[in-house]
């Protein structure tokens, strides 16, 4: 197998000695390989198929249950160089900090440092005057869960730089920003997926700590559970195990935060995931068992098929429920999720932007269908000005398809620009997402619409002239 392809398999099994977690690698134990959850063989089929056709450069699963965690590991932290990845390999997380801002806030309500139910604004400077309506006031709960009221970002951002967006965006124009904003609903409303809404929660809950939001959660979450590589700000040793991040073939730049770092700043490791998820789903005790308990009682609904808790997304009824989050950054993809009736857990992280989500959806429920990996062709770059244009999907929804070198990119919206890659002629996929674009030809020969097909659904797009 090329040295690029590595793949390595590793066995871990949690003890608890004298209250601290130890990790005791087992090196190959056929006791513990039988009695414990594995990485099934479909899902590392799945994953090396991903990087050996392109989609990833670098993807570890982790499993875990009673008896431990294990791993798979394929691919490498760099598409040019780098070394084999593994369960100590660092990653961007992104949104799965929302899960530790989470923890911190049920740990300052369990202590009695914050109420779920005060308003935010209690713990803002008095020049900010945060927005209500009706009498409704933005609470510690809502931000948390979700349904705050406050849109997925603020009017107001406007990064310098876009390959590290958030790096700019510091309290001074967040504080600006609730100065001026009218909600358009009551809070706790609706259900809207808000990274202002996080990222406020942490400056709040930082504040009423006397710290900073990246303090408050290596000493409140990070520390307690151990988790020696989980951190913001990496020293030299973890930096010299930060995949390089890639966005299509490209290598991309790292995000750094300021203001909503709650909402995606941390960087960590599938061995440290795994201990977190395993805290969460109480295969391990641990100092912040209330504070995990508190984070996954429901709170809301969140759409016809999913509820949620402080952080938590949650999935399913009865007999399969999944607890999950996810998390991108410009260049990898990420997932944590557990099943409180299975009790197991996994954890995925890769350094490309395609999503990995379904794989962490299939661990936790085998009928959960792993994503078809498709392989691009190459088709010469003349024959993708064909494809160029504009395609209205609906009165207020365009796809624009334009050109990036040999390369088109596909930009929905109010959303980023993605690479699209040909199948085939007229066919082309999406890796960030499972999704794919058909182009229609009229008599003529000439692209005349598209066809959008994601989530079971193809929906038309008539190219506007």
């Amino acid at each position: 197998m090329p040295e690029a392809r590595r793949r390595t398999d590793t066995v871990r099994a949690t003890l608890r000695v004298g209250g601290a977690l130890l990790c005791v690698a087992l090196a190959g134990s056929a006791a513990a390989w039988a009695q414990g959850i594995q990485v099934p063989e479909e899902v590392r089929a799945n994953v090396r198929a991903r990087v050996d056709n392109g989609g990833s450069v670098g993807i570890v699963v982790g499993v875990l249950d009673s008896t431990g965690s294990r791993y798979f590991s394929y691919g490498r932290t760099a598409r040019s160089g780098g070394q084999p990845v593994n369960e100590r390999t660092v990653y961007e997380i992104g949104s799965i900090t929302k899960v530790f801002t989470a923890v911190a806030l049920a740990d300052m309500a369990a202590h009695g440092e914050v109420g779920l139910d005060d308003p935010v604004q209690r713990y803002l400077p008095d020049s900010v005057h945060v927005p209500s309506r009706d009498g409704h006031e933005i609470t510690l709960r809502l931000l948390s869960a979700q349904r705050s009221g406050l849109p997925r970002m603020p009017g107001n951002f406007a990064p310098a730089d876009r390959s590290d967006p958030y790096k700019d965006y510091d309290a001074g124009r967040l504080y600006a920003f609730l100065n001026g904003y009218t909600l358009t609903r009551d809070p706790g409303a609706s259900y809207e997926y808000s990274n202002l809404g996080v990222g406020l929660l942490g400056v709040a809950l930082a504040r009423r700590a006397g710290t900073s939001y990246e303090n408050l959660v290596l000493t409140r979450v990070i520390q307690p559970l151990h988790l020696a590589d989980t951190r913001i700000t990496l020293a030299p040793g973890l930096s010299a195990r930060l995949a390089r991040g890639h966005a299509g073939e490209q290598e991309a730049s790292n995000w750094n935060f300021d203001a909503i770092a709650a909402a995606g700043a941390l960087r960590s490791t599938a061995a440290d995931l795994a201990r977190f998820v395993a805290a969460a789903a109480g295969l391990v005790p641990t100092s912040l068992d209330s504070a995990f308990r508190l984070t996954e009682v429901i709170q809301y609904d969140a759409g016809p098929t999913m509820r949620i808790g402080l952080g938590w997304h949650v999935t399913g009824r009865d007999s399969s429920t999944a607890y999950w989050h996810n998390g991108g950054t410009g260049g990898y993809h990420s997932f944590i999720g557990f099943d409180p009736r299975r009790r197991i857990g996994v954890v995925v992280l890769s350094n490309s932007s395609e999503s990995i989500d379904d794989i962490g959806f299939h661990v936790l429920n085998p009928a959960f269908p792993l994503a078809t990996v498709r392989v691009a062709v190459a088709m010469p770059p003349d024959s993708l000005d064909a494809y160029v244009g504009e395609y209205r999907l609906a009165p207020t929804f365009v796809i624009s398809v334009r050109k990036d070198g040999a390369t088109l990119v596909a930009q929905a919206t109010g959303q980023s620009a993605y690479p699209i890659y040909p199948s085939a002629r007229d066919e082309f996929f999406y890796r960030v997402a499972d999704a794919q674009l058909s182009f229609v030809r009229d008599s003529t020969g000439r692209v005349a619409s598209l066809i959008l097909h994601q989530g079971g659904r193809d929906m038309p797009a008539p190219r506007i002239p």
